[in-house]
């Protein structure tokens, strides 16, 4: 096709009369990791494109085989169609203008070997942003979309209708979305992100839950024989979470929504150049350190400070760990191992008191509360193990809040028994190895 050989000439002749040259057109491809407009799930797929010049449509899913007609029927091309928030609707604006002025007095011109025979020229159509009208709609259905983002964002972070089984657990979730996903990182290492940051939640679940009936790791994605082997991957490969640079999950996160044609990753490196342009060097005085949020022991409630969440154990659960440090007299390592076994045990839904098993974290509580176990700790044999040096869950906040007790912060320092000094040194190893180098020489 003419439009697709590189060796002509290609003139483009603007609705301003300015002469400008263009690279020869090709037909719409998909991209291979450009910006893109996340492709939100409204409008729905079996929309409607209709032809801007003829009665020709194709559903939305199809949209190349339109944009393939509007090219070889009418010598039309729309540029960045990608970028286009609401093709059905920029489409039906466009149609309408068609109808009342004709294509030069919107698109550029493009006349392709322009240095040839006349008979051999042909002309060719571009609609772009590069005309006001255009850019200005293509602004308006961007910004149209990004309300009903937002819209849809605060009726997920509202409904208290969820419920949802945990995609790695038999555990279900009910009430509010953020549950289910503070429940995964937690309690399998994997996140998503914060829950205000995410939109079309269900979908976006449905994606991952896709992945892994499939056999498929979200984020190498490579396909394995059964679950056992997928999740020994996942675990050893640190790969529970996914893939940022796969732009299929773009449309999931509101950041993607925030400017024309921008992904998150332009927009975060935008923000990163105007800090580092207006910041003056060596200039600490206005930073302030991200607060640390501390997770109760019992259930999901978060403080960011340590005050809050030991008052909010104590008043809503009877859970007071101060009180325990002080009778029992421990120090900050079991301390440490307490905190881990408490945690442990709840996660596999047991009493910690009785070791007694449930069928679901509400039981263990329920039981706690009725029984009277909240502050009932087994021996210490059985908590104070080596194994519960390590966290539970990872970057535990409630852990760094742990401190030996006392206000002036003075350790007793016990000193050495040296009641038989003398015993002490003729049963030391420098001893035995000095009388025998004695006895060789």
């Amino acid at each position: 096709m003419a439009a697709c050989d590189r060796s002509r000439d290609v003139m483009c002749v603007c609705p301003s009369g300015q002469d400008s040259i263009l690279e020869p057109l090709c037909f719409p491809e998909p991209p291979l990791g450009g910006p893109s407009a996340p492709s939100a799930p409204s409008p729905p797929g079996d929309a409607l494109l209709v032809c801007l010049l003829c009665p020709e449509s194709a559903p939305l899913w199809q949209n190349d085989a339109l944009l393939k007609h509007l090219l070889l029927e009418h010598q039309l091309v729309i540029a960045d169609v990608k970028l286009v928030a609401d093709l059905p609707k920029y489409m039906l604006y466009w149609r309408r203008r068609f109808l009342e002025l004709p294509l030069t007095d919107f698109c550029s011109v493009i006349k392709t070997n322009a240095s040839g025979p006349i008979e051999k020229q042909e002309n060719y159509f571009l609609l772009c942003d590069v005309l006001p009208e255009d850019r200005v709609l293509r602004e308006k259905l961007q910004q149209k979309r990004l309300e009903e983002v937002l819209e849809q964002q605060q009726q997920e972070r509202d409904d208290g209708s969820f419920r949802r089984l945990c995609m790695f657990c038999s555990d279900e979730f009910s009430g509010n979305r953020s549950s289910l996903l503070n429940h995964m990182a937690r309690e399998h290492s994997f996140s998503i992100g914060l829950p205000d940051n995410i939109v079309y939640c269900h979908q976006f679940l449905d994606t991952l839950q896709a992945k892994l009936d499939s056999l498929q790791c979200l984020y190498c994605e490579k396909t394995f024989r059964d679950k056992t082997t997928l999740k020994d991957h996942m675990r050893k490969k640190a790969h529970r979470r996914i893939n940022a640079s796969n732009s299929v999950y773009d449309r999931f996160y509101v950041i993607n929504y925030l400017e024309l044609g921008k992904s998150w990753e332009e927009v975060q490196s935008e923000d990163d150049r105007e800090l580092l342009d207006d910041e003056e060097e060596d200039d600490w005085s206005d930073w302030r350190a991200r607060p640390v949020c501390a997770v109760c022991l019992f259930c999901d409630d978060q403080s960011e400070t340590m005050e809050q969440i030991y008052s909010h154990m104590k008043d809503a659960h009877g859970f007071d760990l101060h009180h325990l440090r002080t009778e029992l007299n421990l120090h900050f390592y079991q301390q440490v191992k307490l905190v881990n076994f408490i945690r442990r045990q709840l996660h596999q839904r047991r009493c910690y008191g009785c070791q007694q098993r449930f069928e679901s974290r509400d039981g263990v509580l329920r039981h706690l509360e009725v029984e009277g176990h909240v502050m009932t700790l087994p021996d210490a044999a059985t908590w104070n193990q080596p194994q519960y040096y390590f966290p539970t869950y990872e970057n535990d906040a409630l852990l760094c809040s742990l401190s030996d007790d006392g206000d002036d912060g003075d350790v007793p320092v016990i000193a050495e028994d040296v009641c038989d000094l003398r015993a002490l040194q003729r049963s030391s190893v420098l001893s035995q190895l000095l009388r025998r180098g004695g006895a060789c020489s």
